[in-house]
């Protein structure tokens, strides 16, 4: 059996590879939308993908099934509950499909999506043991997928909840011990609360560690699962009824094109939204006014989708050489509509210094400093509420930074503001929201709360 699993770092994701050696025949599983690297592995392989196959509609990310199916000719397969604008295969509960060698269970696992599907992974088809199985957002490692995303299109958190807990104790719980889990996103990902840096585990170790199959009973997993959930991301349920139907692929060797500054300013008059994806330090230093920072160094989909729209043009800031990057990374959300990218930015920037201004970043004792004279002085926590209730700074508003640009008539764009999160990255982002609405005096805070709450207690 030929076994790869694919993690995605900037959105927490994980896809696979399934391929019987003696047959050469092969699977994917939940692939993202550049999927040149399936195909190439597979053919160094020896292995011919014949099917993708999709755990759910994914909400956190637009999944690559069309274009894996259109680069391959695999069949596209999804839970037979599961409705597709597209041809797809419908796998029915218990169904049993056979590479070769090596054979896949399909198990309907409804709870986090009422089509989530878990898929058993035996080496050998006569095997009592499974290798593995692939959890999806059913079960992840330390947590299992939150039941509310789909809250806003037709279906209750209880009632999903309620489905979650027979599909892990009927279908998943059953398992031996020794069977591997492999789900679809680890720490880091809004679709759970809890979940571990390891991206695999087993069910023995699950059994005994992961919080929520601790619960007791239904109703004590039901509270304990939805209580506490990170706000999701703006571009969730526009992903998940994306992931629903046919639509454009993306073309990943495809590069943006090359703008001047007056074309970007006219596009900007137009609607478009400027994202620079340079680090904050470099950003601090100097941006075009009106632009987002969204740093390719972080979680840029991820946040670039908290702050975007995805029903405007995009014209991208990048240093050089990370124009497809940017392009590509965003699409991975389902962001196509990026129009082109500002050539040579700095040489545009230094030509033109008054269409540039600096981001105002301030150390943790500089504000601890100035904090007590700054007078009306508008402090924003745009962390999440898990992190925000193991401590904040006093006399904060939360308002973690995915709800930022909906709730900006809460904020005085007059006052002098100051925003912060754990470290650095997202406060950048939303101190460039805040400056992009009109807000006149914005600054954030370097290292966060990390730095100031190691700060405070050594000053005292």
């Amino acid at each position: 059996m030929k076994f790869v699993q694919y993690y995605l770092d900037c959105l927490s994701q994980a896809s696979y590879l399934i391929g019987d050696e003696t047959t050469g025949r092969a699977v994917v599983v939940d692939p993202r939308r550049d999927t040149d690297e399936y195909v190439e592995d597979a053919e160094a392989a020896g292995l011919t993908i014949e099917m993708v196959i999709e755990t759910h509609f994914h909400a956190d990310f637009l999944s690559g099934h069309l274009e894996l199916a259109a680069a391959t000719g695999a069949e596209i397969a999804f839970s037979a509950v599961a409705e597709t604008e597209f041809p797809s295969r419908k796998v029915a509960d218990g169904e049993r499909y056979s590479l070769g060698e090596v054979e896949l269970e399909f198990l309907h696992t409804p709870g986090h999506t009422p089509e989530s599907l878990s898929i058993v992974v035996y080496e050998h088809a006569g095997d009592e043991v499974p290798y593995g199985v692939l959890t999806g957002d059913t079960l992840f490692i330390g947590d299992v997928g939150r039941p509310d995303l789909l809250a806003s299109i037709g279906f209750t958190r209880d009632e999903l909840a309620d489905k979650l807990y027979d599909s892990l104790h009927d279908k998943l719980l059953p398992l031996p011990d020794a069977t591997r889990v492999y789900p679809a996103h680890g720490a880091g990902s809004a679709c759970g609360k809890n979940l571990s840096t390891d991206t695999w585990s087993t069910m023995g170790e699950q059994r005994v560690t992961n919080y929520a199959l601790l619960a007791p009973d239904k109703q004590t997993f039901v509270d304990l699962v939805t209580e506490g959930q990170p706000p999701a991301p703006e571009y969730f349920v526009y992903d998940a009824v994306l992931n629903r139907k046919d639509r454009g692929l993306l073309d990943e060797t495809a590069r943006p094109e090359a703008l001047d500054l007056a074309t970007v300013e006219r596009l900007v008059v137009a609607g478009a939204m400027l994202v620079d994806g340079r680090d904050p330090d470099e950003y601090a230093h100097g941006h075009l006014v009106g632009s987002i920072n969204v740093g390719l160094n972080g979680r840029y989909a991820e946040f670039a989708g908290s702050v975007v729209p995805h029903d405007v043009d995009i014209v991208l800031v990048a240093d050089d050489g990370f124009e497809v990057e940017a392009k590509n990374r965003l699409a991975r959300i389902g962001f196509d509509r990026v129009v082109g990218y500002l050539e040579s930015p700095l040489e545009a920037m230094t030509a033109h210094p008054e269409k540039v201004q600096p981001a105002s970043r301030m150390t943790a004792l500089e504000f601890e400093n100035v904090k007590a004279d700054i007078d009306g002085l508008q402090l924003i926590d745009i962390r999440n509420p898990g992190e925000i209730a193991l401590g904040t700074i006093d006399g904060a508003t939360a308002i973690p930074v995915g709800q930022l640009p909906g709730r900006l008539d809460e904020l005085d764009p007059r006052a002098p503001t100051v925003v912060f999160c754990a470290g650095g990255y997202r406060s950048s982002v939303g101190a460039s929201v805040l400056r992009q609405a009109g807000f006149d005096d914005v600054s954030d805070i370097l290292g966060g709360y990390g730095a100031w709450a190691e700060l405070v207690p050594a000053s005292a």
